[in-house]
């Protein structure tokens, strides 16, 4: 393994809790991994294993109680905002519900060319122009561009929330559970866009509880139960050959795979 200052971002001992008294419970607990430059990895695990409060740590919405941050050798809690500096807009986060994430008043144009504007400093004008520019690359058509959210098909407007994510021109891309709320064809068309991505250079950490979907994109995997990472490698090792027990059930619970004895 490479030393840490090589990777571009690290979490080491990562610790969440939430509640307090008899009522708190640990959401993630001593968690560590890290991230190349161009390179995807996956966290999998079902609903409820930490994945979703993971992901917002990762992107500094949400502080952890323990351990740390780094991106870019740098750390990503010091100070009172998180990712300070030029390194805020690097990390962006594509939530798992574009419906809700959108804001219904706004046009997707509007949507991106906000959010470009905002980055970039820039003219309305100019902002339009890019944002234009963006969601054709992401296969949002012109016309397509100017309706609302509630006008386009689901994997529409999960196209238009990544790139009101990449108007930020981040070096991160975090994607939590992006394909859970679209249709199979609509899957398969994102997934290839972020395979596209991963080629221009971006990193992503794709969270999700679809392992299909994880070894599709995924260099390095890791599995995720009730806080905690119990297994992590290149995803092909894992899948092919699983240590835990949990990964083995997981796996085994894929639609169309047989169960195997020994694994």
């Amino acid at each position: 393994m490479s030393n840490a200052e090589d990777h571009l971002m690290v979490a080491d001992g990562l610790g969440v809790s939430f509640g307090s008294g008899r009522n708190r419970f640990a959401a993630v607990k001593g968690v560590s991994l890290f991230l190349g430059q161009g390179e995807a990895i996956g966290i999998v695990g079902e609903s409820g294993s930490g994945k979703s409060t993971l992901a917002r740590v990762l992107v500094g919405l949400q502080k952890p109680d323990t351990g740390s941050v780094t991106f870019k050798g740098r750390s990503v809690f010091d100070g009172s905002q998180p990712y300070p500096g030029d390194l805020r807009r690097q990390v962006q986060m594509v939530f798992q519900d574009p419906y809700t994430s959108l804001n219904p008043r706004l046009s997707a144009l509007g949507t991106v060319a906000e959010a470009w504007r905002v980055h970039h400093r820039c003219s309305m004008a100019d902002a339009r122009e890019e944002a234009f520019r963006v969601l054709e690359s992401m296969g949002v058509a012109r016309h397509d561009a100017l309706k609302k959210p509630r006008q386009l098909s689901g994997g529409q407007r999960q196209r238009v929330s990544v790139a009101r994510s990449l108007s930020a021109e981040p070096s991160v891309l975090v994607a939590d559970e992006p394909t859970s709320a679209i249709d199979q064809s609509a899957q398969a068309q994102l997934l290839n866009l972020f395979n596209r991505l991963l080629g221009e250079g971006l990193s992503i950490i794709l969270i999700s509880h679809d392992l299909a979907v994880i070894r599709y994109i995924a260099r390095r995997t890791y599995v995720m139960r009730e806080g905690e990472f119990v297994e992590g490698g290149e995803t092909e090792q894992v899948f092919s050959n699983p240590r835990h027990e949990y990964t083995r059930a997981l796996i085994a619970s894929i639609p169309g795979r047989k169960r195997h004895g020994a694994g």
